[in-house]
């Protein structure tokens, strides 16, 4: 395939998937200056894998690259981290000045909440609730069958309601069964 090809399928989908991507990296490891530059290797991955691409979703193998990417990443720099698969604790410094005047004080919480899961709840929450991927998509990017995707999801929320209400955050949804 002609490699001029490659190079603009590639910068379509950097054009659409871009901001996505970064924002599925940043929650995972909450530094925006190696979460960009995680996007750009994930791109610079599907460009020279872009043979191996065999159809289907797009956004789904370029978010499952992403994926390995991060995690290469969290392994190589947090390897005590990994191993113990302890969060990230995110301050609110460390979000873009952009970020923190449009989130609104319910996103605030739920991102604090999000980066004190384990790092399987927080992936399968964020691909679902938060990416909407579907649940074979979800499965796909992460590697994982359906009925585990489905399991965890439901673990996760279950511990994300718990680490909302130990915040004290307020909401009528949290005080229903369920």
């Amino acid at each position: 395939m002609d490699q001029e090809v490659i190079r603009q399928k590639v910068n379509e989908w950097y054009e659409t998937y871009n901001n996505d991507i970064y924002q599925y990296i940043f929650f995972m490891i909450g530094d925006h200056e190696q979460a960009k530059d995680l996007v750009h290797d994930t791109f610079l991955r599907s460009y020279n894998h872009y043979l191996s691409f065999r159809g289907g979703s797009e956004k789904g193998w370029l978010f499952r690259i992403a994926r390995n990417i991060t995690i290469d990443f969290i392994r190589k720099r947090k390897p005590i981290s990994y191993l113990m698969n302890f969060n990230i604790q995110l301050k609110t410094n460390e979000l873009l000045p952009e970020h923190i005047v449009t989130l609104n004080e319910s996103e605030k919480e739920l991102y604090s909440a999000l980066t004190k899961l384990k790092r399987s709840y927080r992936d399968v929450i964020i691909l679902r609730k938060l990416k909407d991927f579907s649940i074979q998509e979800t499965a796909d990017i992460l590697g994982w069958n359906e009925s585990k995707v489905k399991s965890t999801l439901f673990r996760g929320l279950k511990e994300l309601k718990n680490e909302l209400i130990k915040e004290g955050y307020q909401h009528e949804t949290l005080s229903r069964n369920g």
